[in-house]
């Protein structure tokens, strides 16, 4: 219970950072590209009735598909992609910034719960610092890395996904250090 605090004031510190990193600094409106024929792609898709999901084109469905000579054939013709279709309209930031604080709060959590188990009350904030900025380090970020692995996401794009996690696990090591219990 003596953490509640720095779990609370970390998620609000992230939440906040998080807006002044994606709308205020310029570093992320490059992020996305605008498509060539974007209409044109937004009518066949449309008129195509795909539900909201992520697809993959052209898609093989297993690894003995893989292998068969016009599958082969369809991906090295291309294009080749990821597509993520989600519902239409404006979207519900309400519901996009809730998640995102609960999720922050999740985090907190976790990371109080395991530097507390490691380091105990009456740590000092060198270690504090250091360890709960690490694991929000770890929570905020490596999770991007994945997305450019497997699915091609630009390298630069999560270089900057990693910066902004290195600011919040800054920032959560920062609120932890402060308020840790004596």
């Amino acid at each position: 219970m003596a953490l509640w605090l720095p779990i609370l004031l970390s998620a609000v510190a992230v939440f906040f950072l998080s807006f002044i990193v994606r709308m205020v600094l310029p570093y992320h409106r490059n992020d996305f590209s605008k498509l060539p024929a974007e209409d044109d792609v937004m009518a066949a898709i449309r008129s195509a009735n795909v539900p909201v999901g992520e697809y993959m084109f052209p898609f093989f469905g297993s690894p003995a598909a893989m292998r068969d000579p016009a599958c082969i054939e369809k991906r090295n013709r291309g294009p080749v992609g990821i597509i993520r279709v989600i519902p239409s309209g404006m979207p519900s930031m309400g519901m996009y910034l809730v998640q995102w604080f609960v999720y922050s709060l999740v985090i907190g959590v976790i990371i109080a719960h395991l530097a507390f188990d490691a380091l105990g009350a009456g740590a000092g904030s060198g270690h504090v610092f250091h360890l709960t900025g690490a694991m929000a380090f770890l929570a905020y970020g490596f999770a991007s890395i994945e997305s450019s692995i497997w699915w091609g996401r630009q390298w630069r794009i999560t270089l900057k996904e990693l910066f902004d996690a290195l600011l919040f696990g800054a920032a959560t090591g920062a609120v932890f250090m402060w308020l840790w219990p004596k």
